[in-house]
């Protein structure tokens, strides 16, 4: 049924946990606000830097904006690397290229991190494209990185295309354009999130990705 898996990355492909809060915690302190406990800086992970910057620290947008280059202090050479991959992703990604399936990444983090990350982690061999956001500019949200991948790989038939994520920004970004979204139960997001943004699936586990996936094929 589907030809090509759009996956996200954080939270879905790579556990990016302490990187990514150490690196919120480094922007917090540099505008001399509280740091909490670890936990609570979780919902930084996956959606947009400056859309969480301003919801939940009610930053205007310039500030927001600020917050995120004193993020990437920390983030571009630290915590890029405080990060690991969930268990069971490679073999997952090839029972799925095996299948016969093409693989890109739709994330909303820069794509000059993503393919460092990628790269890092020996990802970037299982996909044909690497999407992410820009530094600046208009492609920072999902959906607008979405479309972008899909342009990228000329891909025009949106119901052969699935997305994969665990957040409902992915499962938001995906219906923008089109495009049924699994959600995922092992990142940072949680059914009742996933399924209020409208999951056309859930997957508990990793191997549970490609096994529904496949499970469409031979119905």
């Amino acid at each position: 049924m589907y030809d090509w898996i759009l996956f996200d990355l954080d939270g879905t492909l790579t556990d990016p946990g302490i990187g990514i809060t150490n690196a919120v915690a480094h922007a917090l302190k540099r505008f001399g606000l509280p740091v909490p406990e670890r936990e609570k800086l979780y919902p930084f992970i996956g959606p947009p830097l400056t859309d969480s910057f301003m919801k939940y620290y009610g930053l205007t947008p310039e500030e927001a904006d600020q917050a995120v280059v004193y993020y990437r202090e920390h983030f571009r050479d630290i915590g890029i690397f405080e990060n690991e991959v969930y268990p069971g992703i490679p073999e997952m990604l090839e029972q799925l290229l095996a299948a016969g399936k093409k693989l890109a990444l739709a994330t909303s983090k820069p794509e000059a991190f993503a393919k460092r990350i990628m790269d890092h982690f020996d990802l970037a061999k299982y996909f044909t494209f690497i999407g992410g956001a820009e530094f600046t500019g208009p492609r920072t949200k999902k959906g607008a990185v979405i479309a972008y991948v899909l342009e990228s790989c000329g891909i025009t038939d949106k119901s052969r295309v699935l997305m994969v994520g665990d957040r409902e920004h992915d499962v938001l970004g995906a219906k923008e354009n089109g495009l049924a979204c699994m959600g995922v139960l092992f990142g940072y997001g949680d059914l009742p999130e996933l399924e209020s943004a409208g999951a056309a699936y859930i997957a508990e586990t990793v191997p549970e990705i490609a096994q529904l996936i496949l499970a469409e094929d031979d119905e």
